[in-house]
């Protein structure tokens, strides 16, 4: 494997990763969740947002926004919360108690897979990954939404 390209692996990686911890959150009793979902929730991990803001921020449509909105709400993940300025037709939504315990979930799988591989190449290699994936992402345009949270999904995965 010394010889595979690192972006080959990486998006090998990516996709292990993703299946670590829909896992994880399958044995924690959180039901329901794909990949696609993580876009929403890490914007309302920000701030509550309306379907139309995050329709906007992940550049998808209105359609496509609802629809996985209209998923996690069904499994009880977000939810519909008033507006903060008494406007009765903008419902902006929110992360319920269930979906911060999937964040959650995911964080403590993908740390504790960190310290798996922390374990077995040392801290100073993590370190030295950390950099290059960072380089990747931002010669791939993606330093910036990452920090924002708002990277796009792939149309495949929404």
């Amino acid at each position: 494997m010394e010889d595979l390209p690192v972006t080959a692996a990486v998006s090998l990686a990516g996709g292990a990763v993703d299946a670590h911890v829909l896992a994880a959150e399958q044995a924690a009793g959180l039901t329901g969740l794909r990949v696609g979902h993580g876009y929403v929730v890490q914007l309302l991990l920000a701030a509550p947002h309306t379907v139309g803001e995050i329709a906007r921020r992940l550049g998808v449509t209105q359609q496509a926004a609802s629809k996985t909105v209209g998923e996690l709400v069904t499994r009880g993940y977000v939810a519909r919360t008033d507006d903060p300025d008494g406007d009765r037709r903008r419902h902006p939504l929110a992360l319920t108690d269930a979906g911060h315990r999937a964040v959650a979930t995911a964080r403590a799988a993908r740390a504790d897979l960190e310290d798996r591989l922390t374990d077995r190449v040392g801290a100073d290699d993590v370190a030295a990954a950390r950099r290059v994936l960072a380089a990747l992402l931002d010669e791939l345009g993606l330093g910036g939404p990452v920090a924002e949270r708002r990277v796009p999904p792939p149309a495949d995965r929404f």
